[in-house]
Formats: structure tokens, sequence, C-alpha cells
């Protein structure tokens, strides 16, 4: 079978070769002029030799068409992770595909007598077809060319493994499909070597396999332990004691968790089933166990709200009654007691309360409001009053110290007198006048206490009392005294002498308190 295309649909008709005679070998080969290869279909080769002879030399089987040089073996690369292979760029497989031909043509391949070509592959040499109507050049370069294009491929799918972002599923199926190309390849080059660079890309893909099951597995352990964690935080959210809830807040974050649960799902990595089903399942019984215990709480708030929306509205109205009242004093205390009232009462529902709040506030502000609008006008009229309380507060102020305590107790009664018939002072003002008074009262009333405790009957015998007990008691320590000395007893002597001079020293300040008081 001829594996070439048809003389007359894709390759012109080559010139004949030129006649060699019989057994003659040139000492250079044949090269084809730039006119040549237009006429022929070749490509230009310039200077480079082609290592075939032009049909009708001696018989091309007898010997390989030029040098076999010995191919280098393609070794594989080490291919992994932190690994890569450097391949040719695209410009430079581009160039490949012109020069190559011509030189696995000479290394790899041969033209024999009836026109067939062969290729010398690692297991023999075998034939890949023919190309009638051309000359060997001509058909060796054609079978090359045909090698050069699946080396090319060859070339990028490891340029694509290693160096891009090529799925393993996409690089297995280019490596099948190269595969399948080269199983049969009819083309002239270095088998051996596209076997072994196969073989490369092989391993390559391998250990792109071998990363992404490594990288699939971390993240599947990563999403893992992420659904765990919103697991754990919905547990967590319907473990709380209930008084200690925030039901807002808590409510929108179960709703986040589940929501970040379904992103995970669409957009992370699958879980195996046992592992999704177990963590939903903890999913779903926190959520239920949290919804449940929200609707009970809400229920039972429902009932507190209730009573607290009706013991609101009493007070309401009790503070309506009470805005139109003009009984300050007793009035605001009231009010005060409403208030403490309203605080105990709970919350009712936040509609409620707010409409309440704003009936009970309104009643309030009308009668502080009232309230305040009286003492300001009493505060015009108190002005009055205040400048004559200042100047009775000077008069008592300058009775101190005493001097003559009749003269001043008659001064002060006066002043009292006039003080009471001055009348109210600003609010402002009633603490401070008042203490100043005070003080000049406790002044005058204490000296009085002192002076009636001065004259007292009973206080002065007591003093006469004290001092006769203290000079009988001195007598009877000056007779000791002398009795010890004259008995020579010095332990008594001493004795009755500290006895005697603490006697004396209490009855000189009894005498001078009696004095004092007769004075």
């Amino acid at each position: 079978m001829t594996d070439a295309p048809s003389p007359s649909s894709t390759t012109p008709q080559a010139s004949p070769a030129p006649e060699v005679p019989p057994g003659h070998r040139p000492d250079k080969e044949p090269t084809l002029t730039p006119a040549a290869s237009a006429e022929t279909g070749a490509e230009p080769l310039g200077a480079e030799p082609l290592g075939a002879e032009p049909l009708g030399a001696e018989p091309l089987d007898s010997e390989p068409l030029g040098a076999d040089p010995a191919p280098t073996p393609v070794v594989p690369a080490p291919v992994g992770p932190g690994s890569r292979v450097k391949a040719p760029s695209p410009a430079a497989l581009a160039g490949r595909l012109q020069s190559a031909p011509h030189r696995t043509a000479a290394a790899f391949g041969r033209v024999a007598q009836d026109g067939t070509v062969f290729v010398r592959a690692p297991e023999g040499e075998r034939e890949v077809g023919s190309y009638p109507g051309a000359s060997p050049i001509e058909a060796l370069a054609y079978f090359a060319r045909k090698f050069a294009e699946v080396d090319a491929q060859a070339d990028l799918l490891l340029h694509r493994v290693t160096q891009t972002d090529l799925s393993v599923k996409d690089a297995i199926d280019a490596l099948n499909r190269l595969r399948e190309t080269t199983a049969n390849l009819r083309a002239v080059g270095d088998l051996a070597a596209l076997a072994a660079k196969i073989e490369t890309i092989a391993t390559a893909v391998q250990a792109r396999r071998t990363l992404e099951s490594a990288e699939r597995a971390a993240a599947r352990e990563a999403a893992k332990a992420h659904r765990e964690q919103i697991v754990a935080a919905a547990e967590s959210l319907a473990g709380q004691p209930e008084d200690r809830i925030q039901w807002k807040t808590s409510s929108s974050r179960m709703r986040e968790l589940l929501d970040e649960w379904k992103g995970t799902q669409r957009s992370g990595p699958k879980l195996d089933r046992d592992t999704e089903q177990g963590l939903w399942q903890r999913l779903s019984a926190a959520r239920n166990s949290f919804d449940k215990l929200r609707r009970v709480h809400f229920a039972q708030l429902g009932s507190v709200q209730a009573v607290a929306k009706a013991t609101k509205e009493e007070l309401a109205v009790e503070a309506e009654v009470l805005a139109t009242s003009t009984d300050w004093g007793p009035t605001a205390s009231a009010f005060k007691r409403l208030m403490d009232r309203w605080r105990q009462a709970g919350r009712a529902s936040r509609g409620d309360d707010d409409a309440l709040w704003q009936r009970f506030k309104a009643a309030q502000d009308a009668f502080f409001a009232a309230k305040d609008a009286v003492v300001a006008a009493e505060n015009e009229e108190f002005i009055g009053n205040l400048a004559v309380k200042e100047e009775l507060m000077k008069q008592a102020e300058s009775l101190l110290p005493i001097k003559d305590l009749e003269t001043t107790k008659a001064t002060l009664r006066s002043i009292q007198d006039k003080w009471d018939a001055a009348g109210k002072v600003p609010r402002a003002d009633v603490e401070r006048l008042e203490k100043g008074m005070r003080r000049v009262e406790s002044a005058v009333r204490e000296a009085d206490e002192r002076r009636w405790a001065a004259t007292s009957p009973e206080v002065a015998a007591r003093a006469e009392s004290l001092v006769t007990q203290l000079e009988t008691a001195v007598a009877g320590l000056r007779t000791d005294l002398a009795t010890a000395e004259a008995n020579g007893n010095s332990r008594k002597v001493a004795a009755a002498r500290e006895a005697l001079q603490a006697r004396e020293a209490w009855l000189e300040q009894a005498r001078a308190g009696l004095a004092e008081f007769r004075g």
C-alpha cells in the first residue's frame, strides 16, 4: 500500500533525475537550487548535504542514505510538584518543522531503487510508503515532514502539560490521541526519541494527576473543616440559655450559616455521601432546635407583653388624670411613683409600648410644664423677697461673736420676725439663706445653754461638794505622809507623796471651776 498523495492532486510532477554513469559516486551530494525546488515542489535545501543519490545511480538499497549517526536516547525528566520540563516555544516549533525533515531524512530513512521509502526504527527497518513520480530527496522530505509534524505535536503537548494549567482529563485525552497517531506512524524520523518523548509526557501527566489528586484531597479536607465550623456555630447558637439569647442577632446569624452551607455545596469540593449527610443532619437538628425555642419564646413573650400592655394602659390613664392637677408637690411625687411602676411593668410589643409611652410622657410633660410656668412666675415675685432676706442675713451675721447675750437674743428675735414676714425666695437661693440663718441661731442657742449651765444651783452645789471632798482627801494624805516619814518607811512615803500630788492637782482644778461658776 502506498501512503502518499497522488502526484497529480497534491504534489507537482518531479523532474527526472539527471543521468549518472553506472558505478559513479560524486564527491559531493547533489543539491536542489531554488528553481529546481519550485519545479519539484520540494523545500529549498541550500548547500546542506542531502545524503541521497538520484535514481539511476547505484542501488539505493545497497547502502543507507547518508551517514547513520548514533541517536541520542531521550531520558524522561522527573516531572512532579515543583518541577518543570522545559519545552520549546511555538516559534521554535515552527522553525523545527522547516528544518527537521531534511535532518531526519538523512539519519533515519532511505529510498529503495523502486522508490519505496524505509525508516530505521529500534526494532528494525520498516517500510513507510512511497511517493510516485518524485525524486528520492523529495520522497524523504515528504515523510520527514510528516514525522516533524507529529514530533511538533508531542513538543506542544509536553509544553502544555508542564507549563500551562491544562486539566488532567484534557491532557490524558490528548496523550491518547498522540499515541493513536504514533502507533503506526508512516514517517521518517527518530521514532525512538519520539516514543521516549511520549513517555515523558505520560510521566508528566501522571505527576499532574497525582498533584491534582492531592490538591483535591486537601480541598475536601478544608471543605469538611469549613462545614464542621458551620455546624458547630449553629449548635452553639441553639445551645444558648434562653434568657441570654439575642433573638434578632441569633436568628440572622442562623440564616447566614444556612446560606454559607448552601454556598459551599454549590461551589466547594464535594464530600463523601456519609460525611455530607452526617454534617447536614447535625445542622438541621440545630436549626430545628433553635427554631422551636424561638417559637416557644415568642409565644410566651406574647402573653407577657399583653399583661404589660394592660398595666401600662392603666398607668397612662392615671397620668392623664394627674396632668391637670395644680397641687404641685404631691402630684410631682405621684408622677414619680407612676414612673417606678412603669419600669416594673415590663415591655409590651414595640408598637404598643411606643404608643403608650407617648401618652404617658405627654401627660407627664403637660403637668411639669404647667408647674414650671408657675414656678417661673413665682420666682419673679420672689426676687424682691430675696433682697430683703439678703439684708436680714447680713444683720444676723453681724451679731457674731456674741458679746451681750440678752441683747443678741432680742435682736435675733426681731430679725427672725422680719425673716418670716419677708416670704418665699427663689428655690435656688433657699438652701443658702436657710443655712446662714441656722448658723447664727445655733451660735446664740449654744451661748445661752452655756450660761444656764454656769448659773444652775445644782451645778454649783456639785462643784462645791467636789472641792470639799478633795480638801478632806488632801488633808488625810498629808497626815499619812507625815506618819510614813516619822516611821522611816520609804515605800509608804513615796506612795503617800504621789497620791497627795494627784489630789492637790484635782483640788486646784475644782477650785478654779468653782471660782469661774461664782464669778
